[in-house]
């Protein structure tokens, strides 16, 4: 097991810290049974919410462990980590996680569409839907929570199809999620964390968005609202709650002129709030900022060279780490998008011919005064892959296919390696690196979401239009994996540090203060301090996803094991929307466990 080698040294690194140091933890208890018959899992778990004042984390270790859930047991070994590890987490959840928002509760809301007939998971207490499309009568789940602590889920009931949706999460934690398909297409649901039971679900607003939202996306804004941008045949944003004005519903033309005859390949645009409170929106090859007070486009940017790039000719995109700087009024804002697929690559997929993906990564300064894309090359070509930040600051690409678009059957050979990209790194030919690749495909409706441990879920992967397990070249897959970047490697432990209390509440341009630990007896060296929030995930796009590297004010050695980083919290809600974020300490690149705090 990783480690052997600190056992040794572990009692007695525990009496001299609470010798030297008085620390405060937090507790909570929970139980969980879990029950299988015909394929159909319940589970009962109690949790216990975060307190305000002082936002503390369990004494977490970087120990590998055995443990039994659905999936049967899992044994994570001590073998190499160096290019990463996946574990399988379930062999099945029922549902094919197509949609996926990690809560601040740490649980993870998982979901794909009510109209692809039964699932592989009973709604609880015989609850059944009336109003399917492809059944009379449908009472099986298309949603689930799951609890990352205990790797159990349970089943939720959606109301109305939720399929290519839209989400973002609220300042208090609240999943707000837009849009749909068919009786879905204009309903607003929540999902609020469950506190001090696991009764949550579901809940469906009775007012509606202004027009159909399919394959729009979602942002939330300095001032707490959501906007929803976009969707299929939907050149508008509007914002939730509503806007009292225009009667809800803004015209954006840029969406309209972003669209291909017969392709369209401008939905799931690419959205970023702006350190100056506009937002940034790409599609298709394009990109403006759009200053949404006032419903005007404020500024436009060279075309990205190459292939189309938003869906379906679906890349994938993030806004690079924002380093805060006290000295500094506003930070370095960054775009990347990498992947895609040549225009006409859907029409031809439609007759069987699968194009090759796009190959390459464009990066622009976007504060710059005179921005350019910057291009480079990924390793292999990519078609639906899933971007995701890192608690280092790196990016890391997986999911998806080498050839052909999103849509049914529209791909083939799947992509099965992640790659790593270090932006950071001066040489552009060490950039990327190439990792452990899964044996499971995952295709069009896969999603992939960063964990407060520092491990990727990753899951889903539906190419048809049903649940289809045989007789096709890529099943449903209704399995969860866990894939561990190489920083989890068991030779790091050593400079994994393990946060103790994080002293709040945290306001803006305020100083805060973080309590860790580090193994052996060493110095704390090459600190950092990251600040991420949950994304909302679907169709290679997450969705809110936000990285910020915060200014270090000082670093106290407070015992033999124990000290206190102390930082600046961002000073806007431009540049942190109020919400929940997660916030890791990185020490010689390899973070800790995150704690969850509040900007409010």
């Amino acid at each position: 097991m990783e480690f052997k080698n600190l056992s040794f040294y572990f009692p007695f690194a525990l009496f001299l810290l609470f010798s030297t140091f008085p620390l405060s933890f937090s507790s909570s208890s929970s139980s969980s049974s879990s029950k299988q018959n015909g394929g159909v899992k319940k589970s009962h778990r109690q949790s216990s919410s975060l307190p305000n004042s002082i936002i503390q984390s369990s004494f977490s270790t970087s120990f590998d462990f055995k443990f039994s859930g659905q999936a049967g047991p899992i044994d994570v070994k001590n073998s190499d980590h160096r290019n990463g590890k996946w574990i399988l987490l379930q062999k099945s959840i029922g549902v094919s996680a197509m949609h996926m928002q990690l809560l601040h509760n740490n649980k993870v809301v998982i979901f794909d569409r009510t109209d692809f007939g039964a699932s592989n998971l009973s709604l609880p207490q015989g609850q059944c839907r009336y109003n399917d499309e492809a059944i009379r009568v449908d009472c099986t789940a298309h949603s689930i929570l799951y609890d990352v602590a205990t790797n159990t889920y349970r089943p939720l009931m959606v109301h109305t199809d939720v399929w290519c949706s839209s989400g973002a999460v609220n300042p208090n934690g609240t999943l707000i999620q837009t849009g749909g398909y068919h009786a879905g297409e204009r309903k607003i649901r929540l999902f609020s964390p469950c506190i001090n039971d696991e009764h949550c679900d579901w809940t469906e607003l009775p007012q509606n968005l202004t027009v159909k939202r399919w394959y729009a996306s979602d942002h939330i804004l300095p001032d707490g609202r959501v906007i929803i941008v976009g969707g299929r045949r939907a050149f508008s944003y509007e914002f939730f709650p509503q806007n009292s004005q225009n009667n809800g519903i803004f015209y954006l033309p840029f969406l309209k002129e972003t669209t291909d005859p017969k392709e369209e390949n401008n939905l799931y645009p690419f959205l970023y709030l702006l350190p100056d409170g506009n937002i940034y929106i790409f599609a298709n090859q394009r990109s403006v900022v759009l200053d949404y007070v006032n419903n005007k486009i404020i500024r436009e940017f060279p075309l990205i060279p190459g292939e189309k790039r938003t869906y379906p000719a679906t890349g994938s995109s993030v806004m690079l780490p924002m380093k805060l700087v006290a000295s500094a009024s506003s930070p370095v804002v960054e775009v990347m998008v990498c992947g895609g697929a040549n225009g006409g690559a859907f029409t031809q997929a439609e007759k069987g011919v699968f194009l090759p993906a796009s190959r390459t990564c464009g990066r622009m300064r976007i504060t710059d005064p005179d921005p350019v894309w910057v291009m480079e090359d990924m390793p292999m070509g990519r078609v639906m892959p899933d971007m995701l930040l890192l608690p280092t600051g790196d990016v890391i690409i997986l999911n998806g296919a080498s050839k052909g678009t999103a849509g049914w059957e529209s791909a083939i050979d799947p992509v099965l390696n992640p790659v790593l990209y270090k932006p950071n790194e001066p040489d552009p030919s060490k950039r990327f690196t190439v990792l452990k690749q899964s044996n499971i495909p995952r295709m069009y409706h896969s999603a992939a979401t960063l964990l407060p441990d520092g491990r990727i879920l990753v899951g889903g992967s539906n190419p048809h239009i049903r649940y289809n397990f045989t007789g096709v070249q890529y099943p449903t897959e209704l399995s969860l994996e866990a894939f561990r970047p190489p920083y989890l490697a068991p030779e790091h432990s050593h400079l994994r540090p393990s946060i103790l209390t994080v002293e709040g509440p945290v306001s803006y341009g305020q100083k805060f203060s973080i309590t860790f630990t580090l193994g052996f007896f060493q110095p704390a060296k090459e600190l950092m301090v990251s600040m991420i929030a949950p994304s909302f995930t679907t169709h290679s796009f997450a969705m809110n996803q936000r990285l910020l590297i915060l200014d270090v004010v000082e670093v106290q050695r407070l015992s033999l094991f124990a000290q206190k980083i102390t930082v600046c919290a961002p000073p806007s809600r431009n540049i942190a929307p109020p919400g929940y974020y997660m916030v890791f300490v990185v020490h010689k690149g390899v973070p800790g466990h995150s704690s969850w705090i509040r900007m409010q």
